[in-house]
């Protein structure tokens, strides 16, 4: 569904509600201004976890953010989708059996996704052409990529995939949303670094427009040279199953992205 304006949600990255049939553990139990930045922390082996909390100008407590480092050396991504058929993000992990579970795309009333999905090598949809970004998952990579830069192919060996806009990031690390529209929400973004990694940054708390975002991304430490914006609003909730936490989503989704250990 389209970005919406949540009203603020105090510390969502905590735990999850009881909707969730989990019972998670909390991240900390310090009220979320006391804490600017918690730093990276190593969960397990390539995979970090890490939450920022940002002020205004004044110094008031502004936005939560909840960002995930993932190293495909470890790890493998994929893409699942059940057109018309929204679940929780609970039922997606117990579906999936995924360590991680991150809300994709958009996707209409009716939950079909509004650009191209790819899952188990099959593509649908219709691909966003000169604009927004893509998330492809093939055989020997896991790849970010800008369309305007690296158009969607029709004979590419896609394993699985999702597209969204607007991308936030561009090559070179540079602003990818100047424009403000001034409609803060629940952010969802999956960025790539210069290492490779993966990042999942939510904005919980619902106060940061587009370009709020972009240009924080473009001005931090996390060194991203591409970001995409994926569904946000009601949409935007990641699950962790171990250790048990996550952001809830608002809503249930139709596709969502999965992590697993290649361990398993």
């Amino acid at each position: 569904m389209t970005d919406i304006a949540d009203e603020p949600q105090a510390a969502a990255n905590v735990q999850l509600d009881d909707a969730s049939n989990l019972s998670p553990t909390a991240i900390s139990t310090e009220r979320p201004e006391q804490i600017p930045d918690t730093g990276w922390t190593s969960l397990k082996t390539g995979l970090e976890r890490r939450i920022i909390n940002l002020r205004n100008e004044q110094g008031i407590y502004k936005e939560n953010l909840y960002l995930l480092r993932i190293d495909p050396e470890f790890f493998r991504f994929d893409v699942v989708y059940k057109p018309g058929n929204a679940k929780s993000l609970t039922d997606w992990q117990i579906d999936t059996g995924a360590l991680i579970v991150v809300n994709a795309g958009y996707f209409t009333e009716a939950n079909q996704a509004t650009g191209l999905i790819v899952v188990n090598g099959m593509a649908s949809g219709v691909s966003y052409q000169g604009y927004g970004g893509m998330f492809a998952i093939l055989q020997d990579s896991t790849q970010l990529r800008w369309l305007q830069q690296s158009p969607y192919d029709p004979s590419e060996p896609l394993l699985a995939a999702v597209q969204s806009f607007p991308m936030l990031i561009t090559v070179g690390g540079q602003i990818g949303y100047s424009e403000e529209d001034g409609l803060p929400a629940r952010r969802t973004v999956i960025g790539q670094d210069e290492q490779g990694k993966f990042v999942f940054i939510l904005a919980t708390t619902g106060t940061m427009t587009l370009h709020e975002m972009s240009q924080f991304l473009a001005n931090s430490d996390l060194e991203l040279v591409l970001a995409l914006n994926l569904d946000g609003g009601s949409s935007t909730g990641l699950l962790l199953s171990d250790p048990v936490e996550g952001i809830p989503p608002f809503t249930l989704l139709p596709a969502v992205i999965t992590v697993h250990s290649k361990s398993e």
